[in-house]
């Protein structure tokens, strides 16, 4: 099942933060193979998702396949990959990292740097073009990262916990 890109959104927000829902959605409809999205600040705390229900916790179990549960799980375990791999770079002197994937047998996990600990990550089906997700990604990282401000971020999260 397709990801479902963000309808409720956009009510009472900046241009920016619509500007960055916009981004989202093109990414879930242009990009066959995505099951669900997610933004993570720095802290862990999910900014931006594919499933806006799933967020809330409203969606009917077995409707997405995503991660079991809430996107609030995706946001989760992007963080953790996050945290792990960050730290794995530093105890090898690696430098930054800037894109993690993980390929299993029924699916693929990307997370991608955007900017000051901010990550974004994709869950994909298993027979995904992992290049091709890997590009889009890369072109959201490269339009959002320079917008994804404090403030930004702040009413991005503020959004998501009035969708709850």
């Amino acid at each position: 099942m397709k990801a479902q890109a963000p309808t409720s959104y956009g009510h009472g927000l900046s241009s920016q933060a619509r500007n960055l829902h916009w981004l989202l959605t093109n990414l879930v409809d242009e990009v066959p193979g995505i099951r669900s999205v997610a933004v993570v600040s720095s802290d862990g705390l999910l900014l931006l998702s594919s499933d806006p229900d799933r967020a809330a916790g409203t969606a009917t179990p077995g409707e997405s396949d995503g991660p079991k549960g809430s996107s609030a799980d995706l946001a989760t375990i992007i963080s953790g990959l996050g945290s792990l791999t960050n730290g794995a770079a530093k105890l090898m002197d690696g430098g930054v990292v800037k894109q993690t994937m993980v390929a299993m047998d029924e699916g693929s996990l990307f997370v991608m740097s955007i900017s000051d600990g901010s990550l974004l990550g994709v869950h994909a089906a298993p027979d995904c073009d992992m290049t091709v997700i890997a590009y889009h990604m890369a072109l959201f990282v490269g339009r959002a990262g320079h917008v994804l401000t404090p403030e930004l971020r702040t009413e991005l999260r503020e959004s998501m916990e009035n969708t709850q």
